[in-house]
């Protein structure tokens, strides 16, 4: 039995309407039991047996949760040869130099988050240059957007890849102009790299887990919505580190996309959406549709300003994504589908009227258009008459704008990264990092939303009409996280009888004079999950 907390001495914001802030919140049984002044408080329930917690003045909202990450993977960035900060290409080389030296030779290297587009000189390292570095350890360099890897010789050679090995179905090996391949690996045809490295034990995996709950927690995040089975490869190993990390007292509850080749086993071991419990649960089916603009396997439905001759790449044709819809529709499961270029979130969107959600799947559960990058005015339109939301990621305007300029072209920009336009429109949305790929803190995620730019830039912000107001910012991360998991009725807003999840702040983000660029000096002072202090500074 969990005991009885009395939270007080903060400025609880509720989020929600018939009581917008309070002085003080009682929790029983990990559930917000009453809230209000902290007289009225004190005087229902400073009880001996309660125990109480003073919050020093502090700046308390519902408890801030990411709505698309990749938790294992941003627990291998912590602990692996890490690109974030890199901005040339000489000092990638560098580093990946230094990591060779300290590495037995025929060891894999494996480097994450290079971001040509970063670059002072916007030059990807050649074959050539890796394999002067390493010529006896194989290399697998994700780019930051996990769509595009680089490879050299040494790992071509263990993958058996050659000048005439044919691109596999939803991928490609990248070729110079006479065919010759040139290190680049795009989409599927990275699969057989990893295939052949060595897999991570269930210890190791845990860890890399442990990592991003840790890491999450300290960052102010009560709840994270993760696809994982990509990285873990087992859904039992899946289910048991999680449960296993919150026995141990990481007090972070997990909400799983389960990767499409996993619903067999799924179906095997009587698991659906909504099976789990308050820490670990199961959401919808994760399909990819396409790749990401800086790779330009994004799928567009006009050609790449800056490369005309494609469209990007598909990974799905029209009718193998109906059918991998309709299979999870038969297990009566909503689906999560990655869609950034607006030829794939058509597709997507095909698929999902052929197969509608409200014909196969129970309330409250929904589908989720991942990511919805470039959005038509119709696909808009057609999308808001499905049972589906939208899962955003504020911080991809920052990291792509300028660049991303080049690739769409002006005329593209009216819908593209366009927030306010989706939210304006009627669609609920929640807000995620799709860490590692960008930063976990999820108070950057909100000042990318207000600003639409990076802290210190001295401009209005990229197409600074789809600005957000921090309350709607807010929202995202609290209400709008909870809408997309269909978890409204136990989460997102401090509201009796919904989960006692908080993340208190050392000041108040809401005021009117708060400058949005202190977001980045704004410390998380405490974390707590089911009334549980799940991390104190």
């Amino acid at each position: 039995m969990q005991g009885k907390t009395l939270f007080y001495n903060a400025r609880f914001i509720t989020l929600d309407p018939q009581l917008p802030q309070v002085e003080a919140v009682y929790v029983e049984n990990g559930k917000i039991a009453a809230l209000g002044t902290r007289e009225n408080m004190f005087l229902q329930f400073g009880r001996d047996d309660v125990k109480r917690v003073d919050l020093e003045g502090a700046f308390a909202i519902p408890g801030l949760v990411d709505n698309h990450l990749h938790l294992p993977a941003h627990g291998m960035k912590l602990s692996m040869l890490d690109f974030s900060e890199v901005t040339s290409k000489q000092e990638m080389l560098n580093l990946l130099r230094e990591r060779v030296r300290k590495t037995p030779e025929g060891e894999w290297i494996q480097g994450l988050n290079w971001n040509e587009n970063r670059f002072e000189d916007r030059a990807i390292p050649t074959l050539a240059e890796l394999d002067e570095i390493a010529p006896n350890h194989p290399l697998f360099l994700t780019r930051i957007c996990y769509h595009t890897f680089l490879v050299n010789s040494r790992a071509y050679k263990s993958a058996g890849i050659g000048a005439n090995t044919p691109d596999p179905e939803q991928g490609a090996f990248g070729r110079d102009g006479s065919g010759r391949l040139n290190g680049l690996v795009y989409e599927n045809a990275s699969q057989i790299f990893i295939e052949i490295q060595p897999q991570p034990s269930y210890d190791e995996l845990k860890e890399y887990v442990r990592l991003g709950m840790e890491d999450a927690l300290k960052k102010g995040l009560t709840g994270v919505h993760t696809e994982d089975l990509r990285y873990i490869l087992r859904l039992d190993w899946l289910e048991q580190i999680y449960r296993e990390l919150v026995e141990e007292g990481y007090h972070l509850r997990s909400h799983h996309l389960i990767y499409h080749p996993f619903l067999d086993e799924l179906k095997e071991r009587g698991m659906h959406t909504g099976y789990g419990d308050e820490w670990w649960r199961i959401g919808a089916v994760k399909i990819f549709s396409d790749g990401s603009i800086g790779g330009r396997t994004a799928y567009l439905s006009r050609p790449y300003h800056d490369q005309p001759q494609t469209l990007g790449m598909p990974i799905h044709s029209q009718e193998e994504l109906n059918e991998i819809i309709l299979k999870a529709r038969c297990q009566k499961m909503p689906v999560a589908v990655h869609a950034i270029g607006d030829g794939a979130a058509e597709l997507v969107i095909t698929a999902m009227e052929t197969n509608p959600a409200e014909k196969f799947v129970p309330e409250p559960y929904r589908d989720r258009l991942i990511h919805a990058q470039v959005m038509r005015p119709d696909l808009i339109e057609r999308l808001k008459r499905l049972r589906a939301v939208v899962d955003i990621q504020p911080r991809f305007t920052v990291s792509d704008f300028p660049w991303v300029k080049e690739r769409l072209g002006v005329e593209r920009l009216d819908h593209a990264y366009a927030w306010k336009t989706l939210i304006d429109a009627g669609l609920k949305c929640g807000g995620g990092s799709d860490a590692p790929i960008e930063p976990i803190e999820p108070l950057w995620g909100i000042h990318a939303t207000v600003t639409r730019r990076l802290p210190g830039e001295q401009h209005e912000g990229y197409l600074a009409e789809q600005k957000l107001t921090m309350q709607q910012a807010l929202q995202l991360f609290t209400l709008g996280s909870a809408y997309t998991a269909g978890e409204e009725r136990s989460r997102g807003s401090l509201t009796p009888g919904k989960y006692a999840d908080i993340t208190v702040l050392d000041r108040n983000i809401l005021d009117e004079s708060f400058d949005p660029d202190d977001l980045y000096k704004t410390e998380v002072c405490m974390t707590i999950t089911n009334g549980y202090i799940a991390c104190q500074k």
